[in-house]
């Protein structure tokens, strides 16, 4: 038997002998071990070796040298044929919670995570309960299949519980940010990996969208930026945008980088794939990324004050 026993009999239940591993930066590593692996059971075995920073980024193509995909790291967002997802859960340690308590200001919080953590969800709810705090967890849309689970691009279940102060359960602070924007509560992020607890604020993040935004009010093209990405192409949302402004020219583009868009030479972008590249990469770029709905604004058809939020839906 070996670590990766599980997926090797999902495997031959499936009755497949070729198969493609997707695996996102931080499981590189762990997809050529599980290559290994699946080469000894006898299965032919092809690794992508592309970036991937998502389930919305599948590597499709190699669907074409093999029988399935499979896809570590992330749940679904979409249904493929021929794609099986494996995720990793991650264990949080109950004991820790009531350090988290300090931090909150409201005895009815709302909770979210992201999938790896989103097990945990009833087990965090208890011991909040035996702190006196009440977690309230909602479904999202279609993309956020487990109830508190939110995305980079999709903050449903934070928009749901409809409280004031909202409890984010996972590293980093981007996630945080997205629910903060997306729903205008306090946000406390609790990474349980560190066991770092901090209150996140989007007001120096939407100081420098709001100078963006102005900035590209003085531009005479726009490159709407189009994903050919299985789960960030929206398609409709781009041609809705490009006819806002007679100088708007819709670029398919598979990744966007700083290279890329230098060549291209427009003066200014809208983004329509992930909405992470226009908020966490900008530094970046040497010009302004806009968001949809910061475009709406630079063409009049939006007011600042009726800022939103990007997600993919």
């Amino acid at each position: 038997m070996t670590r990766h026993s599980d997926i090797i009999r999902e495997l031959k239940e499936k009755d497949v002998r070729r198969v493609a591993i997707q695996a996102p930066e931080g499981l590189k590593r762990e997809a050529g071990c599980l290559a290994l692996d699946l080469q000894k059971e006898g299965f032919s075995v092809v690794l992508s070796g592309d970036p991937c920073y998502g389930s919305c980024d599948l590597a499709l193509e190699t669907l074409e040298m093999s029988d399935i995909l499979l896809h570590i790291g992330h749940a679904p967002v979409d249904d493929h044929a021929g794609v099986l997802y494996e995720y990793y859960p991650v264990e949080i340690e109950s004991s820790h919670i009531k350090d988290v308590v300090s931090s909150l200001s409201q005895k009815t919080i709302g909770l979210v995570t992201v999938i790896q953590h989103a097990h945990c969800i009833p087990m965090i709810q208890a011991e909040l309960k035996k702190q006196g705090i009440v977690a309230v967890v909602k479904q999202g849309g279609e993309r956020t299949p487990q109830p508190g689970q939110i995305l980079g691009c999709s903050y449903g279940a934070a928009i749901a519980t409809g409280c004031r102060e909202i409890l984010y359960v996972g590293t980093g602070l981007f996630h945080p940010l997205g629910v903060q924007m997306a729903t205008g509560a306090r946000v406390i992020a609790w990474d349980p990996i560190t066991g770092t607890v901090q209150e996140v604020s989007s007001e120096r993040l939407m100081r420098i969208r709001f100078a963006l935004i102005e900035k590209a009010k003085k531009a005479d093209r726009f490159g709407i930026l189009l994903s050919t990405k299985t789960g960030q192409r929206r398609e409709d949302l781009s041609y809705a945008l490009a006819a806002l402004h007679p100088s708007a020219v819709i670029i398919t583009i598979r990744e966007v980088t700083s290279d890329q868009l230098m060549n291209l030479g427009f003066p200014c972008y809208v983004n329509t794939a992930c909405p992470r590249l226009a908020y966490d990469d900008q530094e970046h770029f040497s010009v302004p990324v806009l968001t949809p709905q910061e475009f709406e604004i630079v063409c009049g058809v939006r007011v600042w004050d009726a800022y939103e939020v990007d997600q993919i839906q």
